[in-house]
Order: structure tokens, then C-alpha cells, then sequence
């Protein structure tokens, strides 16, 4: 069913990367999910009203909400399909996880006013009638929520979208209390006890939770969160599938939303080569990479001595020495300065934040390690921090 429209409502389907195909999925997602919480506002109000269940009628209107939800993510799939411009050089693509944080808080503003009426009623609870009617509706609803969740999550996966994620979330939240809605509806008759208020006040919990995780990824994104392990290692080996690029460090990655990233890095090059040879290699990358995976990367050229013996075995020095401390550990932009009394060896070391040593007790121990192996060597060390890791 997914896959059939998809194809049928998302012309070229399979161009996920391209800013308007995106926003097709997103209007095919949107529209979706707004028709089927329509209907599903309907039976449940009705049902709800008829029978006097405040879980149900809340439940009803949960759905409400979700589709004024979908709404929303309409309007910000639009947005973030606009080109960059003057004020917005990098695009409007965040726009979807501002969008996504609106949802959250018109999800967190309904979970309130649920609870509210839902300690009403246990408050002073109401005599509950068993229906075949409302229980037919609620399992109804049920199906549908679950068809629902598995087609926006299909949709994000996608097309990588935080606001189709977020939309799969709450349809599963939905499910959850849909589900204890009708529980409350089936035993409350037979146990002679009113569950409305209860399963009401547990709806509301779920509705709580999945508005406060969608802030909180969010939040996340526009902060800017540490790329993953599988998006450094594509760009790296990318770079280095190409004859003529010896290794590549320094890796910076910014994502401005969805199809929009940024990233830089260092690529290392004989330093006896073509310059001009070496830079026409690293403006192809640049190309090819955007062409292929819609990247936009810069890179910053590092000439690399590939025929000193001296600085081969200062290599091999060192390589030995942040092996014993961390295997994490990498160096980069290695350098040797002889003098006539001392030589010195230049480089950065990399290690990321997890790393327990702090900087200046990294650096006394890497100079102890090089002294241990050759005393007339002394380091000039610059730390480089970073989340950028092909582990995670």
C-alpha cells in the first residue's frame, strides 16, 4: 500500500535528495495523515458523546490535533523547499524541525487539558454501558493508527525527514492509548468500576511523552548534534577512493536540515605531485560528490612528504606511542624541523571528547613517550577535539 502511493502521488520517487520530491513525499504524508485523523476525530466525538466516555471523546480529539498536526507539517515541507536566498544562504530546511516543535507543543497543551478532565472523572466517576459500537471504533482507530505509524516512518526513512519521524512517533503513542481507551471500555462494565478517568489520565501520559521527545530531537538538530559514524566514514572513504588523495583528517560536518550539508576537510597529497594536478583532483571530488550525494564539501589541500626517511621513522615513533595510550588517538599535519641540538616534531592529535586524559596531560605524556625513543626529539603539539568519528 505504501510503496503503491508513493508511486502513484511522488513523481520521481527515487530522487530523495532533490528539494522537490521531497516535498511531494511530504505532501503525501501530510494529506494522509489528515484525512485519516479526520475520520478518526468523527467516529470517536460521536461515540463519545453518545456514551458519555470522556477517554473516548478525548481520544477523539486527540486525533483532532494530529491532524492539525499534519497541517503544519504541510505548510513547513513547503517552506523548507524554498532555494536559499539573501537572508537564508543555507537554505530553509530547518524550517521542518521548528515545524516539528510546534507539533510537540500543541501535543503537550492537549495532554494537559486531558488530564484535567480525566481527573474529573475520577473524581467523580460515571457509570459506563458497554458498546459494540465504541468498541468497533476504537479498534478501528487502532488499525488505522498502526497502518498510519508504519507509513509516515516509512516516509521519513526515506527521506530522512525529523518531522515525518516525529508524526510516526505520536501515531504509535496513539495506538498505545487508543489501546487502553478500549480496555477501559470493555472491563469497566464488567468490574462494575469506571476506568474512564484512568485510562483517560494514561492517554494523556503517553500524549505528554511523545510531545516532550519531539522537542527534545528538535532541539537536538538545531543545536547541532555529532554526525554519525556511517556519514563520516561515507565521506572519508569517498575521498579516498581517488588515486592521488594519501589520507584526509580534520573532517567538519554542519547540517542546515535535511538534503543541506556542509562539510570540510583536510585531504593529503604528495608533496613532490602536480600542485595543479592535485587541485583539479580536489575540485572533481568536490563536484562529484555533491552530484552524487548531495554534499557540499570543501577541501583544504595538505602537502605530505612521502620520501624522507627521517620523518618515516618519527612516524613509526609516534604511531607507537599514541597506540600505548588510546587507540582512539590519530595524528595529522606531521611535520619535522631539525635544529643542530634538537629536532622538533609538529603535529595535531586527534582524540575525541570521550577521551578521559585532558589536553595538557596528553601532550606531557606523548612528549615522554617521543623522549623515551629519541631524547634529542621535542613534540609541538595541538590537540583536535572532535565528535566527527567513524565508530557510533
Amino acid at each position: 500500500m505504501t510503496d503503491f502511493l508513493i508511486r502513484r502521488f511522488v513523481p520521481r520517487w527515487q530522487e530523495v535528495r532533490d528539494a522537490g520530491v521531497r516535498q511531494r513525499y511530504g505532501l503525501l504524508g501530510s494529506v494522509t495523515g489528515i484525512l485519516v485523523n479526520l475520520l478518526l476525530f468523527a467516529g470517536k466525538f460521536t461515540v463519545g458523546t453518545l456514551f458519555g466516555s470522556v477517554a473516548i471523546t478525548a481520544d477523539g480529539v486527540n486525533n483532532l490535533s494530529d491532524a492539525g498536526s499534519s497541517v503544519i507539517s504541510l505548510v513547513s515541507f513547503r517552506l523548507a523547499a524554498r532555494p536559499a536566498d539573501e537572508e537564508h544562504p543555507f537554505g530553509h530546511a530547518r524550517a521542518e524541525y521548528l515545524a516539528s516543535m510546534g507539533v510537540a507543543i500543541l501535543i503537550i497543551l492537549l495532554g494537559v487539558e486531558l488530564a484535567k478532565s480525566s481527573f474529573g472523572k475520577i473524581v467523580a466517576p460515571e457509570k459506563m454501558e458497554f458498546s459494540w459500537l465504541a468498541a468497533g471504533v476504537l479498534i478501528l482507530s487502532i488499525l488505522a493508527k498502526l497502518w498510519l505509524y508504519r507509513f509516515d516512518r516509512e516516509l521519513g526513512r526515506r527521506i530522512d525527514s525529523a518531522l515525518m519521524a516525529a508524526a510516526a512517533a505520536d501515531s504509535l503513542s496513539d495506538v498505545l492509548a487508543t489501546g487502553g481507551v478500549l480496555l477501559s471500555t470493555l472491563l469497566s462494565p464488567v468490574l462494575h468500576f469506571s476506568l474512564d478517568g484512568y485510562m483517560g489520565m494514561l492517554v494523556a501520559v503517553f500524549i505528554l511523552r511523545a510531545g516532550v521527545q519531539i522537542i527534545l530531537e528538535a532541539m537536538g538538530k538545531l543545536l547541532g548534534e555529532a554526525p554519525t559514524g556511517e556519514l563520516v566514514a561515507e565521506i572519508e572513504d569517498f575521498v579516498l577512493s581517488y588515486a592521488g588523495i594519501l589520507g584526509c583528517h580534520d573532517l567538519m560536518i554542519h547540517s542546515y536540515g535535511p538534503g543541506r550539508c556542509f562539510a570540510s576537510l583536510h585531504a593529503e597529497v604528495p608533496a613532490g605531485g602536480d600542485f595543479l594536478a592535485s587541485h583539479d583532483l580536489v575540485d572533481n571530488i568536490e563536484r562529484e560528490i555533491l552530484r552524487e550525494k548531495g554534499i557540499h564539501l570543501v577541501i583544504h589541500m595538505d602537502p605530505v612528504v612521502e620520501d624522507d626517511e627521517a620523518a618515516r621513522r618519527y612516524r613509526e615513533v609516534l604511531t607507537d606511542v599514541l597506540g600505548g595510550l588510546g587507540e582512539e588517538l590519530s595524528f595529522h599535519d606531521f611535520r619535522i624541523v631539525p635544529g643542530p641540538s634538537h629536532t622538533n616534531m609538529i603535529f595535531d592529535v586527534s582524540a575525541p571528547y570521550s577521551f578521559a586524559i585532558p589536553d595538557g596531560e596528553l601532550c606531557r605524556r606523548i612528549q615522554e613517550g617521543v623522549r623515551a625513543a629519541d631524547d634529542s626529539l621535542f613534540t609541538v603539539i595541538t590537540v583536535d577535539r572532535q565528535a566527527a568519528s567513524r565508530k557510533g
